[in-house]
């Protein structure tokens, strides 16, 4: 198990879930039947975090206990539970995701572009683990209340557990990666194809 989970930390999980509340769910992967969690340290958070587009400071030492890690962990619980709730389209109790969402302290900032236009940046407070992943409680937040659940789907592979936002034209997305998963079920399909077809041979 202990040479699972340093291979996996030691790769970037897939952004796959095209949406980052979903690529937090999909840092655990199952591998080999086991179930192996992505993010092993706070720099792996930190690479995560910067992959989705909120670039946090490799100097972590101003940050209040506890870990990075440990809150992240925390907090992608928290997001799983609520999203598979709502996906059951059962209710949900936002109070846990509430806490996080309350250590916010944000501002905006009037940026220039080197064309002369204009464009406005938001920036968060980092004296926390909590603030540090503010950006994304809000994204899962976003999701929660705006997404449209019909498209927020489980890989179809049994073996799976990645989720995925369908945002493909036909919304017929049924795979995490068409490469791998989506693969393995056309492989298995062909041989359950053939083999049937032998046995009628056999029978005949």
């Amino acid at each position: 198990m202990a040479s699972h989970m340093q291979s996996v930390a030691d790769e970037q999980p897939g952004m796959l879930g095209d949406h980052p509340a979903l690529d937090i769910l999909n840092t655990v992967v199952r591998v080999e039947g086991e179930l192996v969690d992505s993010l092993q340290t706070d720099r792996d958070v930190l690479r995560w975090l910067t992959r989705s587009g909120w670039p946090v400071e490799n100097d972590l030492a101003h940050v209040r206990a506890p870990s990075l890690l440990e809150t992240t962990r925390a907090l992608r619980q928290t997001i799983r539970t609520l999203i598979e709730k709502r996906k059951a389209g059962k209710r949900i109790d936002p109070g846990s995701l509430n806490a996080f969402l309350a250590e916010a302290r944000s501002h905006l900032e009037l940026m220039s572009n080197r064309d002369g236009s204009l464009h406005l940046k938001r920036r968060w407070e980092r004296r926390t683990a909590e603030q540090v992943l503010v950006p994304l409680a809000e994204s899962a937040a976003e999701l929660l209340a705006t997404g449209d659940f019909g498209l927020v789907r489980r890989c179809e592979n049994d073996e799976c557990v990645l989720w995925f936002y369908d945002r493909t034209r036909s919304h017929h997305r049924r795979w995490c990666n068409m490469a791998t998963c989506g693969n393995r079920h056309k492989v298995a399909a062909f041989r359950e194809r053939r083999q049937r077809r032998r046995s009628a041979g056999e029978i005949g």
